[in-house]
């Protein structure tokens, strides 16, 4: 893993090809002016929403063919979630990284499919998840021969209706030897408050500078030009206008970590 911070970051979901040019170059403008390493992330389509009538997505091909073209046009990796074993096969004609949601992380044949595809998987932790048991899925993933892995912690469950974010987990995940991220704003939701999930986005710098402070690989998270006008999880994706000062903090504890470790 490079020395450089990763991030992986993008609006929740596709809404639409213009949302995806205006994300897509400003973060790719703001990680190249900090010397990071950048994924562009969003999903094609959302399969776990709080409620039946809430958004799932603009169609399945559209969505993946506007990914296609902001990897090629921005000429960066893009990152999306998939929820089934065809849906690995399909979306890795796509995208660079396949994503296995929080709530999937235990399901063998998924990750499995995702890995025999020859992409990176990021795993995202299960908010029912002890960090050491991460390593299960990370086995499952390395057993078909691809190494390519990484593991994201999300907060986990604190009551029926919030988050709270352990800081050992990040500590014991990197024991395994891969590289493991933060996702800085679904740490902070508030999962299924009425017909759609809160947030408390003020807590999004605070959390990811301790993670980085910790000593993690990257930083995970969804941006939005109107956050509020937002189809999914508009309660806790960070305002775009806010992105570059939020990295360039989070750089700076970056940075002290990496001079502490050298002394």
């Amino acid at each position: 893993m490079s020395n450089k911070l990763l991030v992986i970051a993008g609006p929740c979901v596709v809404e639409s090809k213009e949302l995806l040019q205006e994300t897509a170059s400003k973060l790719k403008a703001i990680c190249e002016k900090l010397n990071c390493v950048f994924i562009f992330k969003s999903s094609y389509k959302k399969a776990n929403r709080t409620s039946n009538d809430s958004f799932t997505g603009i169609g399945d091909e559209l969505a993946l063919q506007y990914l296609k073209e902001i990897k090629n046009e921005y000429n960066v990796k893009v990152l999306t979630d998939i929820h089934s074993v065809e849906e690995a096969v399909k979306a890795a004609e796509y995208v660079d990284v396949l994503q296995i949601p929080a709530f999937l992380c235990r399901q063998t044949e998924l990750l499995q499919a995702a890995a025999r595809t020859g992409k990176t998987i990021n795993i995202k932790k299960g908010q029912f998840m002890a960090p050491g048991d991460m390593k299960k899925a990370i086995d499952k993933v390395i057993s078909t021969g691809n190494n390519n892995v990484m593991v994201t912690e999300r907060g986990s469950s604190f009551g029926y209706h919030d988050l709270v974010v352990d800081f050992r987990s990040l500590v014991i995940m990197k024991k395994f030897g891969y590289p493991v991220i933060f996702d800085a704003t679904h740490s902070v939701q508030q999962p299924s408050l009425g017909k759609e999930s809160g947030g408390r986005p003020e807590f999004i710098p605070a959390l990811a500078r301790a993670a980085v402070a910790v000593g993690i690989d990257g930083i995970f998270f969804e941006t939005h030009p109107q956050p509020e006008k937002a189809s999914s999880d508009s309660a806790s994706q960070l305002p775009l206008d806010k992105a570059e000062s939020f990295l360039s903090d989070v750089c700076k504890f970056h940075e002290c970590y990496k001079n502490s470790i050298l002394i």
